[in-house]
């Protein structure tokens, strides 16, 4: 991925950021991939994966095919639904696409699943303003 100097701190995909998840995002055709296997560091409840960290990973898989594009954006709203725990030690994958293109808005979708039942943990639809270009 071709990371923007100034995300290096990204707490997502940042490698300079000591505490950061340090994922890496990929185009495969017109959706961005990704995987994620949470730690003991990111519970939240009873060995379960912290629902904000599971929004994080999911608002960069769709922020990244945005930026794999050359696109600088912001989330503008994002609105999750959680399917099912995510258990300490599973890994997902993690998949991002742009439902619409409009103007200065990318309304965007984003999808957490098991990688080994396939099981949906959450899914995500934002809108992402757009940086002016001048």
């Amino acid at each position: 991925m071709r990371l923007r100097s100034e995300a290096n701190r990204c707490f997502v995909c940042g490698p300079n950021n000591a505490i950061g998840l340090k994922l890496s995002f990929i185009m495969d055709g017109e959706i961005c991939k990704s995987e994620f296997t949470p730690e003991k560091e990111h519970c939240g409840y009873d060995s379960i994966t912290h629902g904000g960290i599971i929004y994080c990973v999911l608002d960069d898989v769709m922020a990244n095919w945005l930026v794999l594009r050359d696109v600088k954006a912001y989330t503008a709203a994002c609105e999750i639904r959680y399917k099912s725990p995510l258990p300490i030690g599973t890994t997902v994958f993690l998949e991002g696409k742009c439902i619409k293109d409009k103007g200065r808005l990318a309304i965007m979708e984003g999808k957490m699943l098991r990688q080994d039942n396939h099981q949906l943990v959450a899914e995500t639809r934002g809108s992402f303003m757009k940086e002016c270009v001048e």
